[in-house]
């Protein structure tokens, strides 16, 4: 078939990839537009678009998927179908019909669990101990569509939502391209979801990545693996922020919040056992262990971790 690729970040490379290798014909990506990124605020690529220009691949980058420039390119280059990894913008009905089989998302769950921005983010947040990837039809709604196929993938006791997101979009890759083969064949149809186990995951924001000390340890580890390494879980000290890496739970207790630093390690206290630091980014620095971190700010005893910022 010919395809018309759409994605952005580093965890649709994979599938763009496999695509290019495949038995179909990649006649164009889409991807959103260069972004401004770093201190020097530099305009940059997406990694789909640089994968596409290293493939050799045509490029398209609207500003809104309505452009008139954008749909007449589209329409013209007449795909049979248009896989799509993380492109990060709603489509309209009138994009959406353009080719003729429709076009067809892998998302990074087992639909309808966890449906839109953040999924394998939420799964981990919530404790899922499974998940994986589906490819679906994709319609107005927020992917509601009906699925070609599923693969499942263990949650481990460490992952966090960057390593989790790397191999789904390792082992998805796959399953995108099977997805394509069984459309040109005609031996695949999409089934509907099922109306039971809904779930929604929305984009996770600054807010949400803040961690409440007064909460379980295990819910604790659950946040900070979830957000990182996006938005980046946080708390405050002396009225500043301080980002926290992953965290290990010890049988210690401390009251909510407290911190204990030995020489080797610091504790801090939450609703039940106490969370070992790793590595803490203080605002404005590089991120560095815990313990290298105490010993330069000096903690006194009793502070605590989340007080209100100043």
């Amino acid at each position: 078939m010919r395809l018309i690729f759409a994605g952005t970040p580093e965890v649709a490379v994979p599938s763009l990839r496999a695509l290019l290798d495949s038995d179909h014909e990649v006649v164009a990506v889409v991807t959103r537009p260069d972004a401004r990124v770093g201190r020097g605020r530099r305009l940059e690529p997406s990694p789909v678009k640089a994968a596409a220009l290293e493939a050799g691949v045509e490029v398209l980058t609207p500003t809104r998927p309505t452009d008139e420039d954008f749909v007449a390119r589209l329409t013209e280059l007449a795909p049979d179908c248009c896989p799509v990894v993380a492109y990060g913008v709603l489509l309209p009905a009138g994009v959406l019909d353009i080719p003729t089989h429709g076009w067809v998302n892998l998302h990074f769950s087992l639909l309808p669990a966890w449906r839109g921005a953040a999924p394998a983010q939420r799964a981990l947040i919530a404790g899922d101990e499974i998940t994986g990837a589906s490819t679906f039809l994709i319609e107005t709604g927020l992917d509601t569509g009906p699925v070609f196929g599923t693969m499942t993938e263990r949650i481990r006791p460490d992952d966090t939502s960057g390593t989790l997101l790397d191999r789904l979009a390792e082992a998805g890759a796959p399953l995108l391209v099977a997805t394509m083969d069984g459309i040109a064949s005609g031996d695949l149809e999409p089934q509907a979801q099922p109306g039971e186990g809904v779930s929604h995951a929305a984009k996770l924001t600054v807010d949400d990545a803040r961690i409440d000390f007064t909460h379980p340890a295990l819910a604790v580890d659950r946040l900070v693996r979830g957000c990182t390494p996006a938005p980046g879980a946080w708390t405050t000290f002396r009225g500043e922020r301080l980002k926290i890496g992953p965290v290990a739970i010890t049988d210690e207790q401390l009251p909510a919040g407290v911190v204990d630093a030995r020489k080797r390690e610091v504790l801090v206290g939450t609703a039940d056992h106490a969370v070992r630091l790793g590595e803490v980014t203080p605002l404005g620095k590089k991120p560095m262990p815990a313990a290298d971190w105490a010993r330069g700010v000096r903690i006194d005893a009793d502070e605590r971790l989340g007080e209100e910022t100043a």
